[in-house]
């Protein structure tokens, strides 16, 4: 049973549930977008991409990134994942992460966007 994030009830009454493929789109996006030190019993988890939105755009801002988000894939998700390509767009207080991977399980290649707006 893959439960669905965020968490909610469905129409049953149940927790609501998804896809293997989803879960785990869920799961990266949950890496991404939190910060290091928000999850109590995993101080590092987290790529903590939020506060990269105010900084200024350079190419290496977007360099750094780009290897921050690899990084924790690998790290927390390497065992569901490989990682193909991250790409890293920032754009005004946009931030834009495609990653491209092949689930371990299905060997199936995805590439998902996952985009950020303050």
């Amino acid at each position: 049973m893959n439960v669905a994030y965020p968490f909610q009830i469905d129409r049953h009454g149940r927790t609501a549930t998804c896809t293997y493929e989803a879960h785990v789109s869920q799961m990266i996006e949950q890496l991404l977008f939190t910060a290091p030190g928000e999850r109590v019993n995993r101080p590092t988890f987290g790529c903590g991409l939020r506060q990269l939105l105010f900084e200024p755009n350079s190419e290496l801002l977007a360099a750094t990134t780009q290897l921050l988000v690899q990084g924790s894939l690998q790290q927390w998700m390497g065992a569901i994942v490989d990682v193909l390509a991250v790409e890293v767009e920032a754009s005004d207080s946009t931030l834009r992460v495609t990653v491209t991977y092949v689930l371990r399980r299905t060997n199936r290649e995805v590439t998902e966007t996952f985009v950020q707006e303050p």
